[in-house]
């Protein structure tokens, strides 16, 4: 990639997509972040060694890719400030592609207050994307070309993997399931440890043998070919230990319960879009 990419936002995320971007090896130099945070701006040009500006239209001016890396709350007016930057550019300038981050944002409420037609992609990426290991939704309007898309994803999979969807609302199934993901796992390790403490363990050791199980497990998963369940079978001997704690689980209703959890995510996640005029 050779474009000048912009973040409108120096938070948590963009500089986690930034510095995923240099850690691949692309040039700092190309990159240019906004904030009103001076100081959000001031560690991302020490860290990251990015451009940095606290006003916005320097990286409208500069950018081939806007990346919106702001609070949804805002979304609406930091965006009808970047239109009045774009309108103000030459008409040889090429829009820029936009990527949005923000949760419950659709595309038709970007398009309407950029009031121009543009190639807009929006994205669903997780809190693992902090540690290089997020897993992010992506959908592209009619208007994104695939050279555009190639280089969405290219932004995306610098920090994990980032997969395309057909539809914009398979954006509040893809919230549902990999956006809130990270928290389900939580309270799995957060109740697991609570039960390895009532055994009696010491609630470090509870810790430590439930964290790398799940990372050694998540591990397992990736590096094979079978899916979940032939591997969950595989590690559970008839008459044994395994066998007798799924037992317990299957009866509680540990399945339903998470296809109602996704279920209800996924529509709270309709519903803010639905909010946002």
């Amino acid at each position: 990639m050779s474009k000048c990419i912009g973040f409108i936002g120096a938070g948590n995320m963009a500089s986690s997509l930034a510095g995923g971007l240099i850690a691949k090896g692309y040039d700092a130099n190309r990159i240019i972040m906004s904030d009103l945070n001076e100081s959000a701006l001031a560690s991302a040009k020490e860290t990251l060694g990015v451009n940095t500006s606290s006003d916005n239209s320097d990286v409208v001016s500069a950018a081939d890719v806007l990346v919106l890396a702001v609070k949804p709350q805002v979304m609406k007016p930091v965006v009808e400030g970047l239109a009045t930057s774009l309108a103000t550019t030459s008409n040889d300038t090429k829009p820029p592609l936009i990527i949005s981050i923000a949760a419950g944002i659709t595309v038709a409420s970007m398009a309407k207050w950029f009031a121009k037609d543009l190639a807009i992609v929006r994205c669903m990426p997780n809190t693992p994307a902090l540690v290089q290991s997020g897993a992010t939704g992506l959908y592209a309007n009619a208007k994104v070309s695939e050279q555009q898309k190639q280089l969405a994803k290219d932004i995306l999979d610098s920090v994990g993997i980032a997969l395309w969807v057909d539809k914009e609302s398979d954006i509040d199934a893809v919230t549902a399931l990999s956006g809130s993901g990270p928290a389900y796992y939580f309270l799995v390790m957060e109740a697991m440890i609570l039960a390895g403490k009532k055994l009696g363990l010491d609630p470090q050791v509870c810790r430590e043998l439930t964290l790398h199980t799940a990372l050694g497990s998540a591990k397992m998963a990736i590096a094979s070919d079978d899916e979940p369940a032939i591997l969950r079978k595989n590690v559970t001997s008839p008459g044994g230990t395994t066998e007798r704690a799924l037992e317990c689980l299957e009866a509680g209703g540990l399945v339903d319960l998470f296809e109602q959890a996704l279920e209800g995510a996924r529509d709270r996640s309709i519903e803010l879009s639905e909010l946002v005029d």
